[in-house]
């Protein structure tokens, strides 16, 4: 199937691109990446691709070729690595045992999924709804947010991500999703500026200094407003950005001054990635509705769910999404059998652990390196900037472009996030050796680029 895509920020028609397209099409991978370019409406960071994939196998893939990559992508779905075997054998298990439910009926795998979310959130989130794809569980959110508020507006944030679907792009703030829709999005999608403590100029002034004047962004928006339904949000930004202290706190105290309820996205964080079970633990705040996804059917099949507090069950007379695979038995086990292998496994702390070992090493590694901007994440979710100059920040968009073709030479996925950071996002099952040779690649690659 298609496989590795290009990076944000970067054209279809690029130099590297294509020279990495030339270099990659092999007897094996050139006809099948010329049959996808024809088969498939081209859009930006899919189609046309730029390798093909012919196994995927614990944190690593490999083309037609023979070629193989550790992974450090992988649309944020492979938090306990490809073809994790203790899942495979529940999928097949429940293919023999129930393989569909038709909606109206209920099946075990189904209710036992709904009563795990609720154990592992925290505070009063126990309602629950399925879905197929993140983007169609934000819109879920959004609707239970108005129902319950009797408010249609919202509070998001410039550069955020909530999916593809009409709704979710339009409290999302990304370009590539909201450019070229002709004719308006939602009305009522207010955004803001997100936090990046990076580029603030009060961020290295200290915190009395700081005053949190992006979190008083959004209490001066919502206080203006007067009528918002919800402050949707990813709880750490996935390029990725991590909160300045007390912002949450700040937002979730605005909320509840004005009103509104604070819905936060965690598809790409959520289940350890970070180092905890939920980003937003982090922060010591608990929102009113949290949405799961991507890595919630194990990097096998597609499932997505919307957990909500129990007072905001207010939906029952309406259909609040009606989804024909909501409480497929088959994708429900699989998502109740991710969660089990990152409890059993002990996959969060891991996360914590060898986030911690990777963030020092590239400090250490880089932290004196011209063209490195900034170095941030948590968990297994971190980023590395690259930049033209360190005194004005200027992004160093095409630097980041070749390091990156470097590293998936010498054998290294990941993606590049708003033109010019390295994101690196390894499944929580990578074994420390692993995890040191990549950032070795990386490391060697951003040195070369200085000349």
């Amino acid at each position: 199937m298609a496989g590795l895509t290009h990076t944000e920020g970067e054209s279809n028609t690029s130099d590297e691109r294509k020279r990495w397209r030339a270099e990659s099409s092999g007897e094996m991978s050139g006809p099948l990446l010329a049959r996808d370019a024809d088969a498939f409406l081209h859009q930006s960071l899919s189609s046309p691709c730029v390798s093909t994939i012919a196994k995927a196998d614990g944190i690593w893939i490999e083309d037609l070729d023979g070629r193989r990559y550790m992974d450090f992508h992988g649309n944020s779905v492979h938090h306990i690595g490809y073809g994790h075997p203790r899942l495979i054998e529940a999928i097949k298990a429940q293919l023999d045992d129930l393989p569909f439910a038709p909606r109206r009926f209920t099946n075990e795998p189904a209710v036992e999924l709904a009563e795990k979310l609720a154990a592992i959130s925290p505070g009063d989130l126990g309602k629950v709804l399925f879905a197929t794809g993140g983007s169609d569980a934000n819109e879920v959110a959004l609707k239970i947010a108005r129902a319950a508020t009797g408010r249609f507006k919202t509070v998001s944030f410039w550069d955020a991500f909530h999916g593809a679907g009409f709704g979710a792009a339009s409290v999302g703030g990304e370009a590539t999703f909201r450019s070229h829709i002709a004719g308006p999005l939602m009305p009522g999608t207010e955004h803001v500026a997100p936090f990046a403590c990076y580029r603030c100029p009060y961020n290295h002034a200290g915190p009395d200094v700081c005053g949190l004047a992006c979190a008083q962004m959004v209490d001066y928006v919502l206080e203006r407003e007067g009528d918002v339904a919800a402050v949707i949000a990813e709880p750490m930004r996935a390029v990725p950005y991590v909160p300045p202290p007390g912002f949450w706190k700040a937002v979730r105290e605005a909320c509840n001054r004005h009103g509104a309820l604070l819905i936060m996205d965690e598809i790409p964080t959520g289940l350890g990635k970070t180092g905890r079970m939920f980003a937003f633990e982090h922060d010591e705040v608990v929102p009113d509705i949290v949405t799961l996804g991507k890595a919630l059917g194990g990097g096998i099949l597609p499932i997505a769910a919307c957990i909500a507090r129990r007072d905001l069950d207010v939906y029952g007379d309406f259909a609040i999404g009606h989804y024909t695979h909501e409480k497929n038995p088959v994708t429900a086990r699989a998502a109740l059998t991710t969660i089990e292998i990152i409890e059993d496994e002990g996959l969060v702390d891991r996360a914590a652990d060898l986030g911690a070992y990777a963030m020092e090493r590239l400090q250490n590694a880089l932290g004196d390196c011209a063209i490195v901007g900034d170095i941030r994440g948590r968990g297994l979710m971190f980023g590395v900037e690259i930049v033209q100059s360190r005194e004005d920040k200027t992004p160093g968009n095409e630097m980041a472009e070749r390091i990156y073709y470097a590293c998936l030479s010498a054998g290294l996925s990941f993606k590049i996030s708003q033109g010019c950071v390295l994101t690196l996002s390894p499944p929580l099952t990578i074994e420390r050796d692993d995890l040191a040779h990549a950032l070795s690649i990386v490391e060697t690659a951003i040195w070369a680029e200085t000349g």
